[in-house]
């Protein structure tokens, strides 16, 4: 007897438990924006792009990962607008990356500004760090 009440009983929270968990709030997906969640780490791995391909100086280095930094930050502000606003984040960004790109050419050489310009991802491709720069 003491068997089937444990048994009913375990049946019961269990079942208790899977409903309760049908009716949490719906988690938003953050997938697009997972390599942004680790500002530092990205900004570090897009230098690690740019500096070979660009033979960045030890004195263009700390500017552009400050520069690079500072650019992602506010894409992490802007990026709820893609969702609720995305005529905003279209607007927003493209200021963004326009201010970017300026002070780019004052650390950059022109030859370097080039190469980097030849470096934008045909698409916005989550595995290339680089689109985090032009998308």
């Amino acid at each position: 007897m003491k068997k089937i009440t444990l048994l009913v009983f375990f049946a019961g929270v269990c079942s208790m438990t899977a409903s309760a968990q049908g009716a949490l709030p719906a988690v938003p997906d953050i997938t697009k924006q997972a390599p942004l969640l680790n500002i530092d780490g990205t900004a570090n791995a897009i230098l690690s792009k740019l500096s070979p391909a660009l033979s960045l100086t030890a004195t263009q280095q700390p500017k552009i990962l400050n520069l690079v930094t500072s650019f992602i930050k506010q894409k992490v502000n802007i990026l709820p607008l893609q969702q609720s606003n995305p005529a905003a984040y279209t607007t927003k960004f493209g200021s963004m990356k326009n201010g970017l790109t300026s002070k780019l050419k004052t650390i950059l050489t022109a030859a370097q500004f080039s190469k980097f310009l030849g470096l934008k991802p045909s698409i916005n491709d989550a595995s290339n760090v680089l689109s985090q720069l032009f998308f």
